[in-house]
């Protein structure tokens, strides 16, 4: 018996599309045997990254732009002659047409998406003509009482019902009513399903694997960064945040991530069902008229997306470690070649959930040299904002040398008894051997102005408020500048100044700039 109140209801999915849904029936499935595989013996998700999502872009657990290579193993049982073996179980974003299915001794006919999934929508539309129980409670003597019923239209409009009274519209008594379903209506599935015709000679069993492309996926790396006492060195800790938006939960999952680019289609699928509401709109009560407007009774408001499920305690959406606390990782991704792709393998299964998050350590770095530099972009007169940059070399020398995928950085530094916060950037994917510059924060103690005078000469003057000596760098662009009154050089093609700045002092750079003809 299934009971579905319409005091409280949910939005939930509708039924499958109709062209998907006409291909379905076109099948014979009363000349074929059908078997079930209710769920995998052994899965592993690969988590491919948004292509379009910047690095200081955090990921948007309602609207994931990446997708994941999901394979399963399971033991079926094949029907002899035509049959059908249903896949129960898959990712709910599964892209059908990519779906493979190898360990069948003779191939398979078709495949399709069973998309008409179980939903209040659902169980409603495909109950139209059907006998259902009406129950109806009175709210002030709690008093219920039950009546026969037959539905005459599904959840497209007004839910009309056939009682032994004559027809009527639900919920416009004004008091709650539920609707007792005996059964569920033949081709409704609880879960996404993936179903493949077979023909078999014989009656067999076997193991077989399903690989499928999906939606609704992403990653995306964290970087905590905690300063030393002499200012030269960081503890590096790193995350890989896992994402999923699928109503599909995969337990005990062998699960790694892909770092790099791939050339795939930007297009969105649309899913086979829609998600919407049911709603129910009645007549004014008191009245006969019929060129009154119809009253609407609003559906209520989704619930809460589900609580991120971390595997350590982390704050979700953004920033995802505070830094307040360093523990050593208990288990740390394992990083290996894949083509010019990185992967990062969690080596212990885990549960990538449904419409959730989950956090694996990436790194654990200690005393990795780096460089505190200000620096700023100077292309004409007036002040320049001045950015305050974390900088170090990829290199085992330096105390990393892996591919750090892309990712937002937080850099802290110990203040009296907790770290506290300096900044906040991002990072891209770099390679061995490349140079990490993260700008973390706009300088407040440092002001760089260049002024112009007539002639055409500049000069630029840094002023250094802190009580400590900085590095200072201008970045001067690729100008034809001549008759500099410090050492500048050229770097990719720009002109640059870097100077040391003395503690609460100045420092001054004079050129000449030659005007375009």
């Amino acid at each position: 018996m299934i009971v579905l109140g319409f005091a409280r209801m949910w939005p939930s999915s509708s039924l499958g599309q109709a062209g998907l849904a006409a291909l379905l029936l076109a099948t014979p499935l009363h000349a074929q045997t059908t078997t079930t595989s209710a769920a995998p013996e052994a899965v592993s998700v690969s988590i491919y990254r948004n292509p379009n999502r910047s690095a200081d872009e955090p990921m948007n657990l309602r609207d994931l732009r990446g997708f994941a290579l999901v394979t399963e193993t399971r033991r079926v049982t094949i029907p002899a002659g035509d049959g059908v073996i249903r896949f129960e179980g898959v990712a709910g974003g599964i892209l059908p047409e990519s779906a493979i299915v190898t360990g069948l001794p003779d191939g398979i006919v078709e495949k399709n998406q069973d998309a008409n999934l179980l939903s209040p929508a659902s169980l409603l539309g495909a109950s139209t003509g059907r006998h259902v129980t009406i129950r109806r409670t009175v709210r002030k003597t709690g008093k219920t009482t039950e009546e026969d019923a037959v539905i005459r239209s599904g959840p497209g409009g007004q839910v009309v019902l056939q009682t032994a009274a004559g027809y009527e519209a639900l919920r416009c008594t004004g008091i709650p009513e539920t609707i007792v379903y005996d059964s569920v209506p033949e081709g409704l599935s609880a879960k996404p399903t993936l179903s493949v015709r077979t023909r078999s000679s014989r009656e067999a069993t076997a193991t077989v694997t399903l690989s499928y492309l999906a939606d609704n996926f992403d990653w995306q790396s964290n970087y905590v960064a905690t300063l030393g006492a002499d200012g030269k060195t960081v503890d590096l800790f790193g995350w890989v945040t896992l994402a999923s938006a699928d109503e599909t939960s995969f337990s005990k999952a062998q699960a790694m991530v892909i770092a790099g680019r791939l050339n795939r289609s930007s297009e969105r699928r649309e899913k086979p069902y829609q998600e919407q509401s049911i709603s129910l709109t009645c007549w004014p009560q008191g009245t006969t008229t019929s060129d009154l407007e119809i009253g609407s009774v609003p559906a209520p408001p989704p619930p809460p997306p589900p609580a991120p499920q971390m595997m350590m305690a982390a704050e979700a959406m953004d920033i995802v470690v505070t830094g307040a606390r360093r523990e050593k990782a208990a288990m740390v991704v394992q990083q290996e070649e894949l083509g010019d792709l990185k992967l990062y393998r969690v080596p212990e299964p885990v549960t990538v959930a449904a419409n959730a998050q989950k956090q694996v350590a990436l790194l654990d770095k200690e005393h990795v040299p780096v460089t505190l530099v200000y620096r700023a972009e100077v292309y004409g007169d007036g002040e320049a904002d001045v950015k305050l940059t974390l900088r170090a070399k990829n290199r085992t020398a330096d105390g990393l040398g892996l591919p750090l995928p892309a990712g937002k950085v937080a850099l802290y530094q110990q203040g009296g008894t907790r770290p506290l916060l300096l900044g906040e950037g991002s990072v891209g994917d770099k390679a061995i051997g490349e140079e990490v510059e993260v700008d973390v924060a706009t300088a407040t103690g440092i002001v760089a102005r260049d002024v112009l005078a007539d002639g055409g000469r500049h000069t630029l003057t840094v002023t250094n408020a802190n009580p400590f000596p900085v590095a200072f760098e201008a970045k001067l662009g690729d100008r034809t500048l001549s008759g500099f009154s410090g050492k500048a050089r050229k770097k990719d093609g720009a002109w640059q100044w870097a100077v040391t700045v003395p503690a609460n002092g100045t420092a001054t750079l004079s050129f000449r700039e030659k005007e375009a003809s």
